[in-house]
């Protein structure tokens, strides 16, 4: 059986909290890892899970269940998952789709369509692929991005292809 153990320190003191894991022991240090790259942030929801809503962050997104209402991740990967069922508006950085989505899509970077993934709606995106095995349905739109010279000339009013001393 468990026993408490009496507690020296206040709560919150820095000795106590040493360790920055609950659970650990006071004596156990944090895992520092400086030489490690960062981790990227990513949120999951569950094949279990059913939401209703708008779903909107600044995180990576895997969707494993049912999700029915727009979804907004504009800098931010979005993967829907085998087992994952969307009825809903996309907009995030890239849409990785294995399981099924029906509604439009609409990513800066890229789509892409795994096998035996099922894609129902309109697609706006810079770059796509579309494996074999996959079911789309819907139009395509390549938007094609403009580099960053071309879109501060457009703004300084200079007509394309003249060049302004």
């Amino acid at each position: 059986m468990w026993t408490k153990q009496p507690q020296t320190d206040m709560p919150g003191s820095s000795s106590s909290q040493e360790s920055g894991f609950p659970g650990a022991p006071l004596s156990a240090a944090a895992p520092i890892r400086p030489s490690s790259p960062k981790a990227r942030d990513l949120a999951c929801l569950g094949s279990t899970l059913k939401i209703k809503g708008e779903i909107s962050g600044d995180e990576d997104l895997q969707i494993d269940g049912n999700v029915e209402g727009p979804i907004s991740l504009p800098a931010h990967r979005l993967t829907v998952g085998r087992t994952a069922q969307l009825s809903s508006e996309v907009t995030a950085r890239e849409v990785i789709v294995y399981g099924k989505a029906s509604g439009n899509l609409r990513a800066r970077d890229r789509v892409e369509i795994k096998k035996d993934a099922e894609v129902m709606g309109d697609i706006t995106t810079s770059r796509i692929s579309v494996e074999d095995g996959a079911s789309f349905k819907g139009r395509i739109e390549i938007e094609h991005t403009k580099a960053p010279v071309q879109r501060e000339l457009e703004a300084s009013g200079v007509p394309v292809g003249v060049i302004a001393n």
